[in-house]
């Protein structure tokens, strides 16, 4: 829709382009008149001769005076710094300002048809865009200003053309070749196919400090060379021989890559005169040769190797050998370039650790560094060349005992490649300092013969925060049998139950001590013990044989007959001790009784409690599950 309204309103303008033209001539003739009034001439109008500079742009004078008057007058009516949106007249004026902006590119160069038709397509382009789009004001004569620098453009590329095409390379041009460090000489033929002498020549090459747009050394500020002139020629033979040879002498990089190189040369001169706008420019190509794995010119980079370096992680090492939580120790990691060729630059490594915790909220790293920064950076590592990087770490105090990983990210560059990653991780293993405690042992009978068993029972508890694996009780002395007692693993927090018979076997001759022996396991296996004490005393069993000795000590002659016969009638001594060693045995089996009822009662509890246990346990997982 807005399309159609530019058709109309594109003739409008021309109209008024008319118009401007006829008002033109119509103001000359009234300032004739106004100087030479006709009173001066009479019966004869008079013939005024042009006096101005330039008298072919009479008309466009006045079109100048023309579009003052209408700069200012929209100048002042138009804000072009609002905010708000633009309006139809908005639209309208901004493309009757680049209509003449092109009509004044047409006049300045004096381009040709196809030149127009060119600048028409930039012109119709920006007309359709302006019709389309909603933006302000601002917004607008931005993209105006910006649509008269590409006709601008579009007109001076059109002008280089037309005026340089007649500077061309020499036939006689030969591609050379050379290796990377060697030195070379570039011999340019320029040759003129115009007609008119081209004077006050400067040749220069567009040089770069990048390795991928010239294979030169930057070892010059500048390349330039000047030449007098070089004569206008009417055909292809005496151009030819009327060339200009410029010679130039250049270093090949060391880090060259391998291919053919474009090397851009500008050539400026004068012509009638006249200093060209633009300097023409002149392409030629060297061939190069680079160090095996330089890359290819115009590749990826890949090319020479069929595939990037690697830096890969060998092995790592900590200092001290064992790192227990809350430590602060030296990690050192051994990593390695495998690349055969190809060594790699500006390598940066950054160490991140494993995120712990139990919720969103409250996680952390497991290690951190302590200078604050967890990156090292390398200038470079030659091909099949190991290197080694350390940095100083703290482990949390709170960790538990397991490994723990430690991403390195690396980030490197390589010939022509930049910004490659690898990524390798290490596992640091991580202890925890393992304790225990045990309560007051219980001995039931502190005392006991030969023969005889006491009860001895107490709890372990783990105080760590790590797991205690097979943990078992042994019990040794030279009064005893020796026994153990097999406790099972112990989380952190766990409390587990010891409940042993001690059997005497020899009669105590120290003072009683029992040795307790409690070991346990960590992850790896390796068993760690310690000594707790119990006392025990261990007695033989006596028998008093009494009849046997007033047996002895009686005799005939002793005491007479009488007291023989008082003790002869008297009950039997054999039945007295007899009685006696009966009581003793069925103390002794009552005892026995008890004890073992008492230790049958203590493992119902165990039993009881570890099943409460697991009990609760199993409801905290589906707590979980549910979650």
């Amino acid at each position: 829709m807005r399309r159609k309204k530019w058709d109309v309103k594109k003739k409008s303008m021309k109209g008024r382009t008319a118009g401007r033209l006829l008002s033109g001539v119509v103001f000359t003739l009234a300032a004739v008149l106004t100087v030479c009034p006709a009173s001066l001439f009479p019966g004869a109008m008079p013939y005024v001769e042009a006096t101005s500079d330039n008298p072919d742009n009479d008309v466009s004078s006045d079109e100048d005076r023309d579009e003052e008057n209408r700069d200012s007058i929209s100048v002042n009516s138009i804000s072009r710094t609002s905010d708000s949106a633009i309006t139809d007249h908005d639209r309208a004026e901004a493309d009757e300002d680049m209509l003449y902006y092109m009509q004044s590119l047409e006049v300045r160069y004096r381009l040709d048809e196809k030149m127009m038709e060119n600048l028409h397509k930039v012109f119709d382009s920006a007309v359709y865009y302006i019709a389309n789009t909603e933006m302000s004001v601002t917004e607008l004569w931005a993209y105006v200003a910006s649509t008269k620098s590409t006709m601008e453009s579009t007109a001076v590329a059109a002008v280089t053309i037309t005026t340089s095409e007649f500077l061309q390379v020499g036939d006689n041009w030969k591609t050379p070749t050379v290796s990377y460090g060697q030195k070379v000489s570039i011999v340019l033929p320029v040759i003129n196919f115009g007609t008119e002498e081209l004077n006050d020549l400067i040749i220069e090459p567009e040089t770069s400090t990048l390795v991928t747009e010239w294979p030169f050394e930057p070892d010059m500020t500048s390349y330039i060379q000047t030449e007098p002139y070089i004569p206008g020629n009417k055909t292809k033979e005496a151009a030819m021989q009327n060339r200009r040879e410029f010679t130039f002498h250049f270093t090949a990089r060391s880090d060259v890559m391998t291919g053919y190189y474009p090397l851009k040369f500008k050539v400026s001169y004068t012509k009638s005169g006249i200093r060209c706008e633009e300097p023409a420019e002149l392409t030629v190509y060297v061939k190069t040769v680079g160090k095996p794995g330089s890359g290819v010119i115009g590749g990826s980079g890949q090319e020479a190797t069929g595939a990037k370096p690697r830096i890969v992680v060998t092995g790592f090492e900590t200092s001290p050998a064992q790192v227990y939580a809350g430590d602060t120790f030296m990690l050192t990691i051994h990593v390695k370039n495998t690349a055969k060729d190809l060594p790699v630059t500006n390598v940066l490594f950054d160490m991140q650790a494993a995120v712990e915790g139990e919720d969103k909220t409250n996680t952390y790293s497991a290690f951190l560094p302590t200078s604050g920064a967890s990156s090292v950076y390398m200038d470079k590592i030659g091909a099949d060349t190991a290197a080694d990087i350390a940095i100083e770490m703290t482990a949390k105090a709170d960790l538990a005992q397991k490994p723990y990983v430690l991403d390195v990210n690396m980030k490197y560059d390589s010939g022509v490649m930049f910004d490659l990653t690898d990524k390798a991780s290490v596992s640091i293993p991580i202890m925890q300092e393992s304790r225990f405690d045990t309560s007051i042992p219980e001995v039931v009978p502190a005392d006991i013969t030969v023969g005889s068993q006491s009860n001895v029972m107490f709890s372990i508890y783990n105080t760590g925060k790590t797991t205690l694996y097979n943990v078992q009780v042994k019990f040794r002395a030279d009064s005893i049998d020796e026994a153990s007692a097999f406790v099972g693993n112990l989380q952190s927090g766990g409390t587990g139950n010891v409940d042993v018979m001690l059997t005497g076997i020899a009669a105590t001759m120290d003072d009683g001590t029992i040795i307790m022996d409690i070991s346990y396991e960590d992850e790896a296996g390796n068993v760690t013990s310690e000594e707790k004490l119990i006392t025990l005393m261990v007695t033989e069993m006596v028998f008093d044989d009494m009849g046997m000795g007033d047996d002895m000590m009686m005799g005939d002659g002793m005491m007479g007959d009488g007291m023989m016969g008082e003790e002869q009638g008297a009950p039997g001594k054999g039945l007295i001790i007899g009685i006696a060693l009966g009581v003793v045995a069925l103390v002794a089996g009552g005892v026995a009784v008890f004890l073992q009822i008492r230790k049958k009662k203590k493992a119902a509890k165990l039993l009881a409690d570890e099943l409460s246990e697991l009990e609760g346990e199993i409801s905290a997982e589906n707590d979980k599950k549910t979650e």
